[in-house]
């Protein structure tokens, strides 16, 4: 089984769009059941599904997993729910906010289409970080564990959290450079 994933990965990796199909019917199934258990809803789990497939066609000459296919098509679900969950929540609480104004001023507008375009922003750039930078950010900043708790879950040395998290950081900064003081407020509030 380990040496076919090596083979498909290699194959995808090279642009070989049937084996791209093949692995997406082999594990679609067990990966939809999984979304399902956080997203709670069949059209939602199957977007989150199409979001990593149609992610890892876009990026496939930078598919690294190692022989382990499977284990991160399901890191790669995990963290495309976390992302789903979070951005639920945000949109819960700020529709909880808006909900007892009446009516929004031309300030409010453009402060919230702001939010709104800072928020697109901050997930797009999320999501071209390197995997596990992306994963230690994620866990530090939405999950609010620990760097020593992440270590542990990831099975990585604490400098290794410590570099990913600085990495991330940098790469946010200069991504997200035009929205740097809307970032820190928008942080503050979902922290």
């Amino acid at each position: 089984m380990e040496n076919d994933d090596i083979r498909l990965t290699e194959l995808i990796r090279k642009g070989d769009k049937p084996s791209f199909d093949r692995v997406f019917l082999k594990y679609f199934k067990n990966l939809h059941a999984y979304a399902m258990k956080f997203a709670g809803e069949k059209d939602m789990a199957e977007e989150i599904i199409q979001n990593v497939f149609c992610r890892i066609w876009e990026k496939r000459g930078q598919l690294k997993a190692d022989g382990y296919l499977r284990a991160f098509l399901y890191r790669s679900v995990h963290n495309e729910c976390v992302n789903y969950i979070r951005h639920r929540k945000v949109r819960s609480s700020f529709q909880v906010y808006y909900a007892g104004k009446p009516e929004l001023n031309e300030s409010n507008l453009a402060e919230e289409l702001g939010a709104s375009e800072l928020e697109r922003r901050l997930y797009a750039a999320i999501n071209e970080l390197p995997e596990e930078c992306a994963s230690v950010f994620q866990m530090s900043r939405f999950e609010q564990l620990r760097y020593g708790e992440i270590a542990a879950e990831l099975n990585i040395p604490l400098k290794a959290v410590e570099y990913q998290m600085g990495k991330a950081l940098k790469i946010l900064r200069i991504k997200l450079a035009d929205f740097l003081p809307l970032l820190l407020i928008y942080l503050n509030k979902i922290l």
